[in-house]
């Protein structure tokens, strides 16, 4: 009977963990993922011609066109100034930022 009692305490233990366990660390989970997806955004400002080239839809002549007209005050004038389409901003317009 006592052995019966802790396997089933043993169990539900168990089971609570693995339900509420994921629940209780996806807050911190999403938290530290977008921590470090702002580290990892493309400042327009100071990136070089290769970290601009990285981004997807930005190539050698659309990478010079935004290094020209810099500097910017936010990322939105890359379309207000027809630096780049509206096609391709949107494409990078998470993954960029204009710092000062």
């Amino acid at each position: 009977m006592i052995f019966r009692m802790n396997f089933v305490r043993t169990i539900t233990i168990a089971l609570a963990l693995a339900l509420f366990g994921g629940v209780l660390n996806a807050p911190l989970q999403a938290w530290g993922e977008a921590k470090s997806s702002k580290a990892d955004l493309v400042d327009i400002n100071h990136a070089n011609a290769a970290q601009l080239k990285a981004l997807p839809g930005i190539g050698e002549a659309y990478s010079a066109a935004i290094i020209k007209h810099r500097p910017y005050k936010n990322k939105t004038q890359l379309l207000s100034g027809g630096v780049i389409p509206e096609a391709v901003y949107n494409k990078i317009r998470d993954k960029i930022i204009a710092k000062q």
